[in-house]
């Protein structure tokens, strides 16, 4: 989660989609916004 924090204050414009062992996720605010662009919500 570290890295991705440091990433995220790299990019803070960009949705970030980070994998996680097998899997690609969205966190935090980037996940909300993920969401509604995706029609998810």
């Amino acid at each position: 989660m570290q890295h991705y924090l440091e990433l995220k204050d790299e990019y803070p414009d960009m949705l970030l989609f980070y994998r996680m062992g097998d899997f690609y996720e969205f966190f935090f605010d980037d996940a909300i916004q993920a969401a509604r662009l995706l029609g998810m919500c």
